[in-house]
């Protein structure tokens, strides 16, 4: 690492023309290129997809994505004639449209076939028509949703409002990228500035994340027209990205600092910084890339995309922090520091070694008390983590969208209307021969007797056969909304106990089925997927820190941490407590957040865990004195440790007013954790148990210290390069 500090910092230009020219470069190739983002994912061997998979080869047109256009009348009927001509018109221009397949109109005989018995409400005010996309929902073009949009807005009137619901129009609603990021911007100068006292120091942190987060955004644009990329990906790596990109500058440029208080000169301080806290953003980038990409055990290509671009973020945020930001401290030099310190030090000579003020302090009083101070600490973290017992997975219907977007209330209007859960209609597709027609009529009849089944359609055979078979379709409504736990223990119902009782090989299908089988799916892969991440995050700080203790205290720390930061997301998301606040609704927690969570979580407490203990292992290598260490490391490590954790709870928080739930839950959740990571875990609970175990924190058995591989996480100031 000295060389290739030395390196930066003398070829500076090179460095800094280098990174320059890939930031237009991959600018220019993103914007050329454009966008291929898509929601797909696969459920292999689900009933959900089943039914799916026999609904696309038996009625391909009904294959794409439904949507509705729903109207609410506020006075008089829908039928009445100005309202039914509105309607009328409305939807033979959604007709019109390219891309949209067909259309079922609530009147006789407009676009396509009559079925107003069922799309018109019982009191005449609010009616509904449907119409198919040729496509799924995550292909559908946005251009295309946006003139169905546009139909609605040109021809509602005040007396008649038109709302539509569906998945493509949801995913084309939705607000694009997250403009309130700015404040957590605005929230990490300001940390920065009280921290340092410095201009130039507090803008180099946040000034290298920018460089980076704009090439790693390019450079997934790029990837999502090779791998399938979720929609929400971009966001959730500039979340993650911002906020380990200003961290990891912010360790380097803080040791860059203590080595010219110490009389270092410049190209001595960079080169220290990076031959020590370097290494140490090397090994917590690498933690978080392995946290993330840990996403491929569970083999599902939806997530696949995720952490690829996660970790690609991570990755090109990481060479940022220890390539371009040696180059720029080799251009500022010693006015990294303030004018007040440049002056103290040329008035009073070097600082010593170990940072005194509050923190040596604090660090001392969590010697004297480790006891008191870990049972109130853990106390405090277990509370927290009361919550997550009652999470519920799932995905949050249109019910928990913004109150003012046209798919909240088009969820109104057809609950008013239809109940609660017509926006979740079941599908039952059955195969069936000649021979089965009666068991079918059968079948049918009793799911329309089915405890929590509000209405059944008859049998619907499909036009097109399947291995020789015919397929039938059965819409089932729900008495209670697509979120609702009540909904899920229904369609189990049905899965496990009606259809048994019938010689019929029926699947329950539909967006809602698909989401619970989703949900499903992924809560059986968790605690696989928590012990793979868990084992390569302990063998890592084990081959760093020649320790058993040290990594297993930390993976129990990260385990706590999470669950507190899922106890509060339940709070705040399904039990509602400050929601609206939010502008959030409440509801199931997305099913995929809990994986994608740990999967941060576990990177970002290992970034906390290894820039503390590298701190006192070095110690410990100085001293070989346990107490010393552990006070020494703390104190030197506070200051940084809690300023960078602000600094990333400014980064999250910030995009809980982005205006999608999905990404306010992962800011939320983010946030919350890393504010019980470092303020409580790493500040108190973590020193104290250190303390507690004395010598014990650095022994390892012989067997394991002959096997496992040398690797330093933290050279003192003299070691060369490993």
């Amino acid at each position: 690492m000295t060389s290739l500090a030395r390196w930066t910092f003398r070829g500076r230009w090179i460095v800094l023309i280098l990174w320059v020219g890939l930031l237009v470069g991959m600018s220019v190739a993103s914007r050329s290129a454009g966008s291929a983002y898509s929601d797909t994912f696969t459920l292999p061997g689900t009933d959900s997809v089943a039914a799916y998979q026999l609904l696309l080869k038996a009625a391909p047109a009904q294959a794409g994505d439904t949507d509705q256009v729903v109207f609410q009348s506020t006075s008089g009927s829908v039928t009445d004639p100005a309202n039914r001509a509105i309607i009328t018109d409305t939807l033979n221009k959604i007709a019109a449209i390219p891309g949209v397949a067909n259309v079922t109109s609530p009147f006789c005989p407009t676009v396509a076939p009559c079925s107003h018995s069922r799309q018109i409400s019982s009191n005449g005010t609010i009616a509904y028509g449907s119409f198919n996309f040729s496509k799924v929902a995550f292909r559908v073009p946005p251009e295309i949703v946006k003139k169905v949009l546009n139909v609605g807005t040109t021809t509602q009137t005040s007396k008649l409002h038109i709302a539509f619901g569906g998945q493509a129009i949801a995913s084309a609603a939705q607000r694009k990228g997250s403009p309130d990021a700015i404040f957590g911007f605005l929230g990490a100068f300001v940390v920065l500035l009280i921290a340092f006292g410095s201009f130039f120091a507090m803008l180099l942190p946040i000034g290298v994340a920018l460089v980076a987060l704009s090439i790693a955004s390019g450079a997934t644009i790029l990837l999502s027209h090779v791998v399938g990329i979720a929609e929400f990906s971009p966001i959730l790596g500039s979340l993650i990205g911002a906020g380990v990109g200003i961290d990891y500058a912010l360790f380097v440029v803080t040791r860059t600092r203590q080595g010219l208080k110490r009389g270092m000169s410049s190209e001595e301080s960079v080169s220290n910084a990076l031959n020590t806290s370097g290494r140490a953003v090397l090994f917590a980038g690498s933690t978080v890339v392995v946290a993330l990409l840990g996403m491929f055990v569970l083999h599902l290509g939806y997530l696949n995309g995720v952490a690829i671009s996660a970790s690609l973020t991570v990755a090109i945020v990481m060479l940022a922090s220890v390539t371009l930001l040696p180059a720029l401290l080799a251009f500022i030099g010693p006015r990294v520091l303030s004018r007040k310190e440049r002056r103290h030090l040329a008035a009073n000579g070097p600082e010593g070694e170990v940072t005194a003020g509050g923190w040596l302090r604090w660090s001392q009083f969590v010697a004297r008390h480790p006891v008191r101070l870990a049972l109130v600490s853990g106390v405090a973290i277990c509370a927290l983590a009361v919550p997550y017992f009652s999470l519920h997975l799932g995905s949050a219907d249109a019910g928990s969208d913004p109150a003012g977007s046209t798919t909240h209330q088009a969820y109104e209007y057809l609950s008013q209307g239809f109940g609660p859960g017509f926006n979740g209609p079941l599908q039952i597709v059955v195969p069936f021969t000649p021979g089965q027609a009666t068991e079918l009529g059968n079948f049918a009849a009793a799911l329309h007797h089915v405890r929590g089944v509000v209405s059944t359609t008859p049998p619907i055979v499909l036009p097109y056969h399947v291995d020789g078979q015919q397929v039938a379709l059965i819409l089932a409504t729900p008495a209670f909304s697509p979120q609702d736990q009540r909904t899920v223990d229904l369609i189990n119902t049905i899965r496990h106990q009606l259809v048994p009782q019938y010689h019929l090989s029926a699947h329950i299908g539909g967006a809602t089925a698909i989401f619970a089988d989703f949900a499903s799916v992924l809560k059986s892969k968790i605690p696989l997927f928590v012990g793979v991440i868990a084992f390569l995050g302990c063998l890592l700080l084990m081959i760093a820190f020649r320790s058993v203790l040290v990594p297993l205290t930390a993976a129990v720390m990260n385990l706590l941490a999470a669950a507190a930061s899922f106890g509060v997301v339940v709070m705040v998301f399904q039990w509602g407590w400050g929601s609206s606040l939010l502008g959030a609704g409440t509801g199931p927690i997305e099913s995929f957040l809990p994986v994608i969570m740990i999967a941060i979580l576990f990177g970002l407490s290992m970034d906390y865990q290894v820039f503390l203990v590298s701190r006192m292992h070095e110690e410990w290598v100085a001293t070989q004195d346990n107490e010393t260490a552990v006070t020494n490391g703390q104190a030197n490590t506070g200051r940084v440790i809690t300023a960078a954790a602000l600094i990333m709870i400014c980064v999250f928080l910030s995009f809980v007013f982005g205006g999608q739930r999905v990404i306010a839950e992962f800011g939320v959740g983010l946030g919350g954790a890393v504010l019980l990571d470092a303020f409580i875990l790493r500040t108190i609970l973590v020193p104290a148990l250190m303390h507690l175990f004395g010598r014990a924190n650095w022994w390892m058995p012989a067997f394991l210290e002959k096997t496992l591989p040398h690797l330093a996480v933290e050279a003192h100031d003299e070691q060369p390069m490993i």
